[in-house]
């Protein structure tokens, strides 16, 4: 083999902070791929423990600089969040019982979901001074606690952040403008990765060593496409529209490889 696991799991942690900072959301689906393939972690279970603690710490770095910009609507979000830690710790127990080669499965379909999705997000106004008071309580609870606990559940059942569901659900509930629902939502991916992380690591699913350089690795791509960024802003919607195809390229091996085990 050219590299070993420990530049290969810095190399695939920096290749997703790279995306993250370039195109500004999604490169987190790759995680559990690359670990898997490139990285070739003992395991799916394993895989997704330990993208769940990589994704959950690496939005609590990227949170810092939302929170000095006021970006993060909190009254919101803890609610949300709340409701999404017991999906994800319900979600991550159901993903423990089931066999590695069907949640592979699974997690390719997701993603082909995500790319797709991707391609026809597009922005909104919103109403930028949202709050969670005594009076809107009424109507934003009874959107905020169902939405959170769903997306939390498939957070903790695929092992990933869930921004790309986090993101229009906040809109969906609130009513927030994109850049608003970025930023909060972080707070509910470390909450749900953290949750997730924490069920899988019960069962002895995490390579916390793996997850650390993931990590490392991560924070060098992030530094890199913030300094690519400036030059390739004008290209960021060709970039995202080439990434989308690339995760459902990415997905559709995944399905592929996936059902080989199927076949008796």
């Amino acid at each position: 083999m050219l590299f070993d696991a420990n530049i290969l799991s810095i190399l695939s942690g920096a290749l997703v902070g790279l995306i993250l900072a370039v195109i500004g959301g999604g490169g987190s689906i790759l995680a559990v791929p690359l670990l898997v393939y490139i990285v070739n972690i003992g395991s799916i279970h394993q895989a997704l423990g330990t993208s769940a603690i990589a994704v959950s710490l690496t939005a609590l770095i990227n949170l810092i600089p939302h929170w000095r910009a006021k970006n993060i609507k909190w009254g919101c979000v803890i609610s949300f969040a709340i409701a999404g830690i017991i999906g994800a710790f319900v979600g991550s127990t159901i993903a423990k019982i089931i066999d590695g080669d069907k949640l592979l499965f699974l997690f390719g379909i997701l993603m082909i979901f995500i790319a797709i999705f991707m391609l026809l997000k597009r922005d909104q106004i919103g109403d930028a001074k949202v709050r969670l008071t005594r009076v809107s309580a009424k109507i934003l609870l009874p959107r905020l606690i169902p939405i959170g606990f769903s997306v939390g559940t498939l957070s903790g059942f695929f092992g990933i952040g869930g921004g790309f569901l986090i993101v229009p659900g906040l809109m969906f509930a609130t009513n927030m403008p994109l850049r608003l629902a970025m930023g909060t939502s972080l707070v509910a991916v470390a909450a749900f990765g953290a949750t997730t992380a924490t069920n899988f690591a019960i069962s002895g699913y995490i390579d916390f060593k793996i997850a650390a350089l993931f990590i490392f690795g991560g924070m060098l791509g992030g530094i890199i496409g913030f300094f690519l960024s400036k030059f390739l802003s004008k290209y960021k919607n060709a970039l995202s529209y080439i990434f989308s195809f690339i995760v459902i390229l990415v997905g559709l091996y995944i399905i592929y490889q996936s059902t080989q085990s199927f076949s008796p």
